[in-house]
């Protein structure tokens, strides 16, 4: 950083003396100092405005081309996420929570819904009181399915697009969260209630991260690539009459 700074202010000195020389050269050449000074006032003038379109507009749009590229790539990430895991673990999931049929129906996403739709299930989804039914997870199979993508939650959680994306980032720690917990229990079977209660509220705290993360992927998904969404809305796990054989 010291680096970075030093060199931004040798270049500033080295402008400025630029700036100096050349209008004296200037001087030395017409000997018109009157001329000189009339064309540095007309520059100081319009400085404000060069400042204001380069930094109140080039840089804004710059800026934002930048933020959609990273969020490109971002949605990129998350699609994988889903793809090798997310669906399937929502799936899962969601046959645990004994009140699923509260909010089923609000997510079986079709290609009408627009964005009011979307904003409107998604404030469902916020006043929704999620559950687990701990006597419906199994947890060997649940652990095995976890346990089997540890390397590719910890790609993920390396990726530093995902800085971008808090609430994407809250749900990776919270599945990687519950996979370290599963994996410190050796017998299942043996567990007291309170410790398979314990459990049930870190799988609570994954669900409730990864509807709302679906959602929104899928509202993606229709904005930018229709024939990925038509595949997802194909392979819905909220519905049960989905395909993804196209008839």
């Amino acid at each position: 950083m010291k680096l970075k700074t030093n060199w931004q202010l040798m270049l500033g000195l080295f402008l400025i003396v630029a700036t100096i020389t050349l209008h004296y050269l200037h001087f030395v050449i017409f000997h018109d100092a009157h001329h000189v000074f009339i064309y540095l006032l007309g520059d100081i003038a319009f400085l404000p405005l060069e400042v204001l379109i380069v930094t109140l507009i080039i840089h804004r749009l710059l800026s934002h081309k930048e933020k959609q590229s990273k969020l490109e790539k971002l949605n990129m990430v998350i699609g994988v996420f889903f793809s090798e895991l997310g669906v399937k673990l929502l799936s899962y999931l969601s046959d645990s929570d004994p009140g699923l049929n509260e909010i089923k129906s609000y997510l079986v996403v079709d290609g009408v819904w627009d964005d009011r739709e979307f904003m409107r299930v998604q404030k469902i989804l916020r006043e929704y009181s999620y559950n687990i039914d701990k006597n419906k997870i199994d947890w060997v199979l649940l652990i095995k399915m976890l346990r089997e993508k540890r390397d590719f939650l910890l790609r993920l959680l390396e990726n530093p697009v995902l800085l971008e994306h808090e609430c994407f980032t809250e749900l990776l720690r919270s599945v990687f969260h519950l996979t370290e917990e599963l994996e410190s229990r050796d017998d299942f079977s043996s567990l007291p209630e309170s410790d398979l209660e314990h459990m049930a509220g870190d799988i609570k705290r994954v669900y409730t991260n990864i509807i709302s993360e679906w959602l929104k992927y899928m509202l993606h998904l229709k904005r930018s690539f229709p024939y990925l969404f038509s595949l997802a809305m194909r392979a819905n796990p909220f519905d049960s009459d989905s395909s993804v054989v196209v008839r």
